[in-house]
């Protein structure tokens, strides 16, 4: 199984977002046939057998073994992953294009940086598993607290110049047998988990936070 897969099929991704194949994709991290299933999930087991038949068909699971009891074979069936990411080829008519519209401080344009990431990524991944090599990349995923907005713009400045610096260090146009390789850094505010919030509407017809009723004095 593998960790992630990245889904480019449009019809296997529209098979992957309906909620009870997303169900049956989850509790298959392990194996299970469509009985365990059914009664794990309290479907009913010809409705989980359909699911099964559809996410097998655009490989999204896969036998792992088969059982005879009985008169009946009972088949075993996994997840092809632990996770799945839906590609941007899966909507390629409409996927952003990083090169419309470049602009370093535009959080649109950062989406469609990271568009192009899993697109040109998930390709690499499949390219590497059938040629059964390993593909190499760098990760680092850090968090920065700024104290204003002006060490933020400091920090994006320095960082720019230290990235463009060994950019110009390291690239050789002419090395023979040189690869070529994308360089991408982001920075962006972190997203916290919060409570959401309830919005009523005034008199006036204005919205207002909903909150504890005033007191009277």
């Amino acid at each position: 199984m593998l960790e992630v897969a990245v889904i480019e099929d449009p019809a296997a991704a529209e098979v992957s977002l309906d909620p009870v194949r997303a169900r049956l994709l989850a509790a298959l991290s392990e194996p299970a046939s469509a009985t365990m299933l059914a009664t794990r999930l309290g479907l009913p087991r010809q409705k989980v057998n359909y699911h099964l038949h559809t996410l097998e068909r655009h490989g999204l699971i896969e036998l792992v073994e088969e059982r005879r009891k009985g008169n009946v074979t009972e088949r075993l069936l996994q997840a092809t992953a632990a996770s799945y990411v839906i590609s941007p080829l899966a909507l390629a008519t409409v996927q952003p294009d990083p090169a419309r519209a470049p602009d370093g401080l535009s959080a649109r344009w950062l989406l469609a940086v990271a568009a192009r990431l899993v697109r040109e990524v998930g390709e690499l991944i499949g390219g590497a598993a059938q040629a059964r090599k390993h593909l190499s990349t760098l990760t680092i995923d850090g968090r920065i607290r700024f104290a204003s907005a002006a060490h933020r713009a400091a920090f994006a400045e320095e960082l720019t110049a230290a990235i463009g610096t060994l950019i110009g260090k390291y690239h050789d146009e002419s090395a023979p047998g040189g690869r070529d390789h994308r360089v991408i850094v982001a920075v962006h505010p972190s997203v916290t988990p919060q409570t959401p919030q309830i919005t009523e509407v005034t008199e006036a017809g204005g919205p207002h936070p909903a909150g504890p009723e005033p007191k009277e004095q």
